[in-house]
């Protein structure tokens, strides 16, 4: 036991790892597609060089971006087969199907496109061009979408139902899969973040040509876009984000449990923590500075609704195992004999919290041998890790809300003509470059290390959804996954840095006006 208990968490490990190095360059992607798209549109309908000029610029870093993504996302997939073989078998049919159809119809869109956006400027007109940039844009969106929907059947399972005779959940509605609450906010949030991250990035890079007196023109005209184009993110993540939360809320209440600091029911009206420091094992908060009548409106969008805590949830929790157990059992005699009556009767009975029950079966081999100690024990399972997740959500709220302030003062001073005489304000721009991405990150976190212990919430724990591999090769895999993923990271930065040091190309075509090409000295109104 000991040893499958190492290669479970050398598995998460490594999947943990894999998708946090993708997700550095995912929502980059997302943002700067349409970004790209938005720039490509004002040259179009205004026919000034400078826009062709600044939208080509940033499809190089689009580009590079985008195949070190490839790169890190496609092992992913493998990695569920691998590593995670019961997991793949136990909901394949239903997990598979928004993958195949992000391969089919979004990974081909986006990377037949990409080629054709990046080397078709000379060979396409300006409509046919934007046509590209354009499904660049809604290929990478679309990706986004279906792995969305696969990953929100993991976090609430709807549109499927659980065969005890293949031991396979069976899809039984395309529409619920979806179309379910989870995946439509998920899909709209992370997309949004994506917007914001790429907004950020462009900005940061725009002020430290600004700060350098280098490409002056494409610097303030990409900054001036890229400042609406956040700000506006800005305050559709926070909204959005709250929208997903409720959503969170409804259908994970463990994980609300997790992101509160939440270890007792919570009557209105509730104080929110803003900082705290949880104790799982004793199931309290040891100290917690809160804001009073907070809580409850945020959770609840009420003003009278109670909010359950890890006590109540760990009393519902046990109720269920005691229920599973018997579904456990019948199932154990349907895996001999698919068609005993007796026990499919019984399966259907107490199939619901057949979950709850593997969750015991890790204490308690015999699970209708299990004490109450044991059945405590798995109850207490089904609250996740707090304090990370705790932290990590409160990492990813004051960033947003502190790139919102950035960005409301860079579109003010973008839009007055003011952003080249803030050099304070430029300086602190190419810092910010980083707040997206760790937003993002322990957004991340939060997403998936709030679900534990469930692969497939309510459906599926952890414990049991890996494969037997030994130790020893669960260490070398990981090992080599982090060695190659680090090496990608340096290879992007290394090609972003030295990209962004030779900047855009300042020539104009032939026949443009030199003056929509170099600024000179004229008023930052002139440049627009």
């Amino acid at each position: 036991m000991q040893e499958l208990e190492t290669v479970i968490a050398l598995s998460r490990t490594q999947f943990a790892a894999t998708a946090l190095y993708h997700y550095l360059f995912v929502p980059l992607t997302l943002g700067l597609s349409v970004l790209l798209a938005t720039m490509e549109t004002i040259y179009v309908i205004s026919g000034r060089e400078i826009y062709r000029r600044m939208t080509q610029f940033w499809a190089k870093l689009f580009a590079i971006n985008f195949a070190l993504g490839v790169a890190t996302g496609l092992t992913m997939e493998f990695e569920f087969g691998t590593n995670w073989s019961t997991y793949s078998h136990f909901v394949g049919d239903i997990f598979g199907a928004p993958l195949a159809i992000e391969g089919l119809m979004a990974f081909f869109l986006e990377s037949t496109f990409v080629g054709l956006m990046l080397f078709g400027w000379d060979k396409l007109s300006r409509g046919k061009h934007l046509l590209v940039t354009y499904m660049v844009a809604l290929g990478s969106n679309l990706s986004a979408l279906w792995i969305l929907v696969a990953n929100a059947y993991m976090q609430h399972p709807v549109g499927s139902e659980f065969n005890p005779e293949t031991m396979r959940m069976e899809l039984d509605s395309f529409t619920a899969l979806l179309f379910s609450s989870d995946a439509q906010a998920k899909f709209v949030h992370t997309s949004i973040a994506g917007f914001l991250t790429a907004s950020i990035f462009v900005i940061g890079i725009s002020a430290y040509y600004m700060l350098r007196n280098r490409h002056r023109a494409i610097a303030i005209r990409s900054f001036r876009v890229a400042a609406l184009f956040g700000v506006f993110a800005s305050i559709g993540v926070i909204c959005l984000g709250d929208a997903l939360g409720f959503v969170s809320g409804e259908g994970q209440p463990n994980k609300l449990v997790a992101m509160e600091g939440l270890w007792e029911t919570a009557e209105a009206p509730a104080g929110f923590n803003v900082v705290a420091w949880p104790d799982q094992q004793a199931m309290e908060n040891r100290f917690e500075l809160q804001i009073p009548y907070v809580l409850t409106p945020l959770v609840t969008h009420s003003f009278d609704g109670s909010i359950a805590g890890a006590d109540d949830l760990v009393r519902q929790a046990e109720v269920r195992i005691r229920d599973g157990i018997p579904a456990l059992r019948a199932l154990e005699t349907l895996s001999d004999n698919p068609k005993d009556p007796d026990a499919l009767r019984q399966f259907r009975t107490h199939g619901d919290n057949l979950g709850y029950a593997l969750l015991l079966k890790r204490y308690a081999p015999d699970v209708s041998q299990a004490t109450p100690e044991q059945i405590n024990r798995a109850a207490r399972d089904t609250i996740p890790p707090v304090a990370p997740v705790f932290w990590s959500f409160r990492i990813m709220v004051a960033a947003a809300f502190g790139m919102l302030a950035f960005l409301i003062l860079a579109t003010i001073y973008s839009l007055r003509g003011q952003i080249a005489d803030k050099r304070w304000f430029l300086k602190i721009a190419p810092w910010m470059i980083p707040v997206p991405f760790i937003a993002n990150e322990a957004g991340w976190v939060v997403a998936e290390l709030g679900r534990q212990p469930w692969t497939v919430y309510g459906q599926l724990p952890t414990w049991v959804s890996a494969s037997t591999h030994s130790v020893g090769y669960m260490i070398f895999s990981l090992t080599g996954f982090v060695a190659i993923y680090t090496l990608f990271i340096v290879v992007e930065m290394y090609l972003m840095v030295k990209f962004i040091k030779q900047g855009p190309d300042d020539t104009p075509r032939h026949g443009s006006s030199p003056a929509l090409a170099t600024p000179g000295h004229t008023s930052q109104w002139s440049e627009a």
